[in-house]
């Protein structure tokens, strides 16, 4: 018989689950000082690895778990295994730890397969970026500020009638592919983070949920139980759930009380926490951040507005499809539905070119990583290509990224404005170092537009937006605009 071919994997983050259960008995018998030391010493031990003070990348949770499985759950996600070793022995140098007895544990690695993408493992760059930051994602995934979380390890069953590891390699795909598709729909209300174990604990894969509503992830596993890929081929381990809680109330949960408290830093809630906004203040979340800020503020010297609506910055995700519009936007409508739990969220739509081509995806947001994990979803979306080949410009790639510029038009100045925009475009395409600069319509809502430019270079751009061609555009716009334009460096 032919060896089946196995999907290739890459591997990022090393995980470790750490369930520990504390001796009641002992804590009551502990004097005061004994047991006030345990806490200090278990805030400062737990604040600290969420701090990810010991690496330079990783992130820790820590969670109160519900039922006899234990009382505590630690959550560490590391670059290599060495720092889950020490993480491990430090808590055990913690007074806390004279209290509690490691019942359970899960040794895992976050990982993807080649069920996702073929590009990535043939050694080709990810030109679509949406897909890059998924893959980026799940690899490096940050844990969510949701309030609960559910973890089981699994395998994939080896029986004579349903053996995973005896079907083709496309079978076994389409397979994957549809128990996706169930998981998309849980967008904004379920985050997942999948870590292989093969060699490394008893089960072969470890699948962590994460959700505000417990009941979403209830619904989720509910559902996906009746997909082929999990009835006929799924063997299930022990789950364990639990609710987080900031470092700080690790008192008030040994003390029987309410939790969290809301009196913590450690931990902020926020609408922000399916979408992986990090906690960790000190840490940078993306270069490409720090160049939308450098623009804005060469705009601000213009006298430009640029991407601060109501005081607050934006962020963008926009991905371009060659599938219907219609369609896509049945598939973006049940994804808006899941986006708008969060107000985090600006909106998300469907625009299209009137002079045909690929309809675009833009969701906006107000944070880059909520962006970012929200472009994880919409890369799923039907017939998603990269950005209209960005091309070349004598001889030279494109290599300024997609400015947007979202308009919402008074509807007696709707067509004044889009003559307005051809004749900036003749402008434009005189300009050095323009590529190309499109006008999609909201399939909702006609007086709602987003321009979309490309650049050979940042320079090219800002010498564009210094030009008075554009300050008698931004002047003009005053009037026939509904509310004030929304300049987007896009993520």
């Amino acid at each position: 018989m032919d060896r089946r071919r196995p999907p290739q994997t890459d591997e990022g983050w090393y995980v470790l689950h750490d369930v520990r259960t504390v001796d009641w008995d002992a804590w009551r018998a502990a004097p005061d000082r004994e047991r006030e030391r345990a806490i200090t010493e278990g805030v400062e031990y737990l604040a600290s690895h969420e701090a990810v003070e010991d690496a330079d990348a990783g992130d820790s949770a820590v969670f109160s778990v519900l039922g006899h499985g234990g009382d505590l759950l630690l959550v560490h996600l590391r670059p290599t295994m060495a720092h889950l070793d020490t993480a491990e022995r430090r808590f055990e140098r913690t007074a806390l730890a004279d209290f509690t007895e490691q019942t359970d544990s899960y040794l895992s690695v976050t990982e993807v397969s080649g069920y996702m993408s073929e590009e990535y493992f043939e050694g080709e760059e990810v030109q679509d970026t949406g897909m890059a930051n998924y893959i980026e994602s799940r690899l490096k995934p940050e844990i969510p500020d949701a309030d609960h979380v559910s973890f089981y390890p699994m395998d994939k069953r080896r029986e004579p009638e349903y053996n995973w590891y005896d079907l083709p390699f496309d079978e076994r795909a389409d397979l994957m592919a549809g128990h996706g598709d169930i998981g998309r729909e849980y967008a904004g209300r379920v985050t997942q983070i999948i870590s292989g174990s093969v060699g490394l604990d008893d089960h072969e894969w470890g699948v962590t949920l994460f959700a505000d509503d417990p009941t979403d992830i209830k619904e989720l596993l509910y559902e996906m139980r009746f997909d082929p890929s999990s009835s006929r081929y799924a063997e299930f381990g022990r789950f364990r759930f639990g609710r987080r809680f900031p470092p700080g109330d690790l008192g008030a949960l040994l003390a029987g009380e309410p939790i969290p408290t809301g009196e913590d830093t450690g931990h902020p809630s926020g609408d922000a926490s399916a979408h992986g906004e990090s906690q960790h203040d000190d840490r940078d979340d993306h270069d490409s951040g720090d160049d939308g800020a450098d623009i804005r503020e060469a705009l601000a010297d213009e006298d430009i507005y640029a991407g601060q609506p109501h005081g607050e910055d934006v962020h963008a995700m926009v991905l371009y499809s060659e599938a219907d519009p219609e369609e896509l936007a049945d598939d973006v409508d049940g994804l808006r539905g899941n986006f708008e739990h969060y107000d985090t969220h600006v909106k998300t739509a469907v625009y299209t070119n009137p002079d045909g081509g690929n309809a675009a995806v833009v969701s906006i947001w107000d944070t880059a990583s909520a962006a970012e994990t929200a472009g994880g979803f919409l890369a799923d979306l039907p017939g998603v290509v990269s950005r209209a080949e960005v091309g070349e410009l004598e001889g030279e790639q494109a290599g300024f990224g997609t400015m947007g510029m979202f308009y919402t038009t008074k509807p007696e100045h709707r067509e004044a404005f889009v003559e307005k925009f051809a004749t900036v475009g003749d402008l434009l395409a005189d300009m050095d170092g323009h590529h190309e600069t499109d006008l999609l319509v909201n399939r909702a809502d006609e007086n709602d537009m987003f321009i979309a430019s490309q650049w050979r270079s940042r320079e090219d751009a800002m010498a564009f937006f210094r030009s008075d061609a554009f300050a008698d555009t931004v002047s003009w716009g005053q009037d026939v605009l509904a509310d004030r334009p929304r300049h987007v460096f896009l993520t």
